[in-house]
């Protein structure tokens, strides 16, 4: 049954347990900052619906839905049943105005993907489909519907042109830097997406639990009784917190080629998202609704972004972040800690007349 007790029909059949549906939400309900940010600037720009129209005919988009049509199975009442009830549910509870097509496709990887132009196509693997159970699933089926919902189909769709772009003009010097840094720049905003389509999922599974599950098995595979969600958490404390100077480079080049955060960041971003004020006032039904979008303002998310950006790092504990807010905050014989070398960076200098051997910085 839904929240109100009403049984619905069609794509609007309730969810399979009782869960709290969200009536006219917006996408900007659950974005992350700086992909909120960027979309609405996007939407703002005057002609950006036709310039992509036109790019349409130039983006691999028909033949796309062609080979997913002919080389995969598409999710019906008659085809991967559980899986169409999920996203019929999803589409109920985030009130997406027109249930999106959805396809297996055969592939050992664990992926999933929302693309399209003019309407989103769902793809998830074989592989995902086989590790996760129905509830962990059923937070991936939300991930992809946010996605819809969010508009990041369009966004994924040129950057995966782009990305074969790049290696086919990889000869021509300019020309594939001037494609690189378009994708580097897509790549930035599609990691923050990530995690705006975490929150939907959440939104739309509510369980927590489940979905910390789908991302731990993303990264160790269905070995679920050996894994244990606090510990993978851990994980994430000292991925951010530890080492020195060279590991944050080190972080910063690791993750420049991936479209998707790491996993068991994703986890740590979930669940803080999860014990928020923002998340509750959402599940008391206090969000901004859709018919309240054209009224966003562009620099007010811009705003929302920046602070995001800057609360981020002054909470970091990534050594190069710490140096950051040192800077900013007029931190004394900065050059020195940082002339004392990478490994050296949390150690704070000497003090006049003490030993050399001083504790580490707590």
């Amino acid at each position: 049954m839904s929240d109100d007790g009403q049984q619905q029909t069609g794509h609007e059949r309730v969810p399979s347990r009782q869960r709290r549906r969200f009536p006219g939400i917006s996408s900007r309900a659950y974005e992350h900052p700086a992909d909120r940010s960027a979309l609405v600037a996007l939407r703002k720009l005057s002609g950006f619906d036709t310039v992509f129209k036109a790019l349409s005919g130039l983006l691999p988009e028909r033949s796309l839905r062609l080979l997913f049509l002919s080389d995969s199975v598409r999710v019906s009442e008659r085809q991967f049943q559980h899986l169409h009830d999920m996203l019929l549910d999803a589409s109920y509870i985030l009130d997406l105005e027109k249930v999106p097509p959805m396809y297996v496709n055969q592939d050992p990887q664990p992926n999933a993907m929302c693309i399209g132009l003019d309407e989103p196509i769902i793809v998830v693997t074989t592989g995902l489909v086989e590790l996760l159970d129905e509830e962990e699933m059923r937070a991936v089926v939300g991930h992809e519907v946010g996605h819809a919902l969010s508009g990041h189909s369009v966004y994924r769709t040129i950057l995966l042109f782009l990305t074969t772009l790049a290696l086919r003009v990889a000869w021509i010097p300019l020309g594939n830097l001037a494609v690189m840094a378009l994708v580097t720049a897509l790549r930035e905003w599609f990691r923050k997406s990530e995690l705006s389509a975490d929150r939907a999922g959440l939104l739309v599974g509510q369980d927590v639990q489940a979905s910390m599950r789908g991302l731990m098995k993303i990264a160790g595979g269905n070995h679920l009784h050996e894994m244990n969600v606090d510990a993978f958490l851990e994980q994430a404390e000292e991925y951010e917190s530890g080492g020195d100077l060279r590991d944050s480079v080190l972080k910063i080049l690791n993750v420049l080629p991936r479209s998707h955060p790491f996993a068991t960041i994703r986890a740590a971003e979930l669940k803080k998202w999860a014990e928020s004020r923002d998340f509750q006032r959402i599940m008391d039904g206090h969000y901004p609704r859709r018919d309240e979008d054209k009224d966003t303002s562009v620099s007010d998310s811009f705003r929302e972004s920046a602070a995001s950006y800057a609360s981020d790092v002054k909470t970091s504990k990534d050594p190069l972040m710490k140096l950051v807010t040192d800077l900013a905050g007029g931190a004394g014989d900065l050059g020195g800690r940082v002339r004392r070398g990478f490994d050296g960076f949390r150690s704070p200098p000497p003090a006049k007349g003490g030993p050399t051997d001083a504790p580490a910085e707590g």
